[in-house]
């Protein structure tokens, strides 16, 4: 019932409205001289790898999630700043549904969360690609695209206590980019099924040798200008 009601809730804003809160978070980084990335992590001594902010951004009304981390030099594309990794919580997909692959700890994993996306941003702080990651990347309970692609309107970050142009922004970009979301989900569990037919179980974890199993460019210009906006 709850992940009805919040799945109702955010629903609203559509497309047009997203790509208005785009442009407007943007904006207002911009005029305030402080670039997204630097609304969630420090200017100087970025500690690689590292979860920011610490314990992730979770939203108070709903449990959706994000957090922002940096790779190591040499292990992320050179106009990649980092990248945000964005959650649904299982509390957000219908009681008793069984995950399609479980976390090795199973109900005692430290986080009871399903990884939406990845939003990478390059080094000026302009969202760069989206993408999906093997199931151990997030250690996340794994749900199938098709559970995936039904919830994305639960999705929102507006109430964590991080930087508020920066919550805006990401519940806007899910909600402006649901469709190539969609099928990058899709992709994703089509490329589990070339794996699993390879490493059998193990497709989901390390042993794959797997990280990223779909991604597509960002060009925002491009994308806002296809809509009819006023």
């Amino acid at each position: 019932m709850l992940s009805a009601v919040l799945l109702s809730i955010s629903s609203i804003m559509n497309q047009i409205e997203a790509a208005q809160t785009v442009i407007e978070t943007i904006t207002a980084m911009a005029q305030e001289q402080k670039p997204l990335m630097l609304r969630v992590v420090p200017e100087d001594n970025v500690t690689f790898w590292s979860h920011y902010p610490p314990k992730d951004a979770r939203d108070a009304d709903c449990q959706s999630r994000w957090y922002y981390h940096v790779h190591a030099a040499g292990s992320r594309d050179k106009d990649e700043h980092g990248h945000f990794h964005l959650f649904l919580h299982r509390t957000q997909l219908p009681e008793g549904l069984e995950p399609k692959v479980w976390p090795p700890q199973g109900e005692e994993a430290k986080a009871h969360v399903t990884h939406l996306i990845g939003l990478s941003i390059d080094t000026v702080g302009i969202p760069r690609a989206w993408f999906t990651v093997n199931r151990y990347v997030t250690n996340e309970f794994l749900y199938p695209a098709d559970v995936m692609i039904e919830h994305l309107p639960a999705f929102n970050v507006d109430k964590t206590k991080e930087d508020g142009l920066v919550n805006r922004f990401v519940t806007a970009m899910v909600a402006l980019y649901r469709e190539e979301i969609a099928e990058l989900l899709r992709q994703r569990d089509a490329k589990h099924a070339e794996l699993i037919a390879e490493h059998g179980e193990k497709a989901y974890e390390k042993e794959s040798g797997v990280e990223v199993l779909s991604q597509i460019p960002i060009d925002l210009d491009e994308k806002i200008s296809s809509l009819e906006m006023a």
